[in-house]
């Protein structure tokens, strides 16, 4: 049964940092939005980042992740074109455009005139004999652990991907006293910045390339993991095994887009390998192959907490320019987003998203 029926010109399903960012844009065009957050805080990723970020002053370089989020939320509550619902889990967009979510076990019936999906992404995990032993994480639980709820995860940890996330949290454990045994990554290159590298090395935190797990050991809980040298095929090299003793792993392998809604909305969808999975296939607005939504932040291909912040107002501006409002001044906004996310996605750690994009361009010449 519906329990309350809800107009909106624009709901934003998930308020992180793009949806959040989205919400506001919006608003600043005169468009009143909906936020639905599944969680009780808004802030998505930033509520548990204590790390500094870095770029450009639009992209609040220097302050911390739960700052940001902070900064965030409360302009969205301070805007009257806004309303934020938390603890509401959308879960349908359907063919006439209707959308349900439930709140405190009452379902709501949503008529938005536009939608912008920003769910996010998942943690994606490995396959490895040993992995349903107690004291296996993932990157995102362990922060939430130390950074949220202020516990350590355990007393040695082994990291298990070199990407930004698993550098981050290598340093945060080791500020919080725990000993990072190693960090190791299957590639022979770090993924993330160079300057998260530095940090951990400079503490003598060892970061092992071309290596990756084996399997992990232990009695009801983790004692240990085997790792293993790969070859340049990334094949695990027989006779190179070392054994890690550690109480904990933390795997930062990955995330995978959260596409569940634009699934059952008919979007169309597309493989693409460098954006870290099925994403939707859009344009240069960020509007998908329905006219009536748009995507924003991780959703739409993984990126870091900045380019989602700037993809989050490129999808509000576009989508608030879609129902008529700001003409002139949106359009301006859009391309300030574009020329901003072109200037984020220049290093050589954005390769893989500039391959991805070229990708999506090829697959929308193609027809959508």
């Amino acid at each position: 049964m519906i329990d309350q029926i809800k107009n909106v010109e624009i709901l934003v399903v998930g308020g992180g940092p793009a949806g959040l960012c989205a919400a506001k844009a919006a608003s600043s065009q005169g468009a009143s939005v909906l936020i639905c957050e599944r969680d009780e805080v808004p802030g998505g990723q930033l509520v548990k980042q204590t790390h500094k970020f870095f770029g450009s002053k639009a992209q609040y370089a220097g302050d911390r992740g739960i700052a940001i989020g902070d900064f965030l939320l409360d302009e969205a509550k301070k805007d009257a074109k806004i309303e934020v619902m938390s603890n509401t889990t959308v879960i349908g967009i359907y063919e006439d455009g209707m959308v349900l979510a439930e709140k405190d076990e009452e379902i709501i019936k949503i008529v938005p005139k536009k939608i912008i999906v920003a769910t996010g992404a998942a943690e994606d995990f490995l396959t490895f004999p040993g992995n349903d032993l107690p004291g296996i994480y993932g990157a995102g639980a362990v922060q939430t652990l130390m950074n949220v709820a202020g516990v350590i995860p355990g007393k040695r940890v082994l990291m298990i991907g070199a990407s930004n996330i698993g550098l981050i949290v290598s340093y945060q454990l080791a500020q919080a006293g725990v000993e990072v045994a190693a960090v190791v990554r299957r590639s022979p290159t770090i993924g993330g910045f160079l300057v998260h590298a530095s940090k951990i090395r400079r503490i003598g935190i060892p970061v092992r390339t071309r290596h990756t797990i084996k399997e992990a050991y232990g009695n009801g809980k983790v004692e240990g993991a085997i790792i293993y040298k790969m070859d340049e095929k990334k094949k695990p090299m027989p006779g190179t095994e070392e054994d890690i003793k550690c109480d904990t792993i933390c795997l930062a392998v990955g995330l995978s887009p959260l596409t569940e809604l634009l699934w059952q909305a008919g979007c169309k969808m597309a493989y693409i390998g460098e954006l870290s999975g099925h994403v939707p296939l859009v344009n240069k607005d960020l509007q998908t192959s329905n006219p009536n939504i748009f995507v924003a932040g991780d959703v739409g291909g993984v990126e870091e907490a900045s380019s989602a912040m700037v993809g989050g107002r490129l999808a509000g501006y576009s989508a608030a320019l879609s129902l008529g409002y700001g003409k002139d001044s949106a359009a301006k906004k859009q391309a300030e987003a574009m020329a901003e996310l072109k200037e984020l996605r220049a290093g050589p750690v954005a390769e893989e998203i500039r391959k991805g994009l070229e990708k999506m361009e090829k697959l929308n010449a193609g027809g959508r």
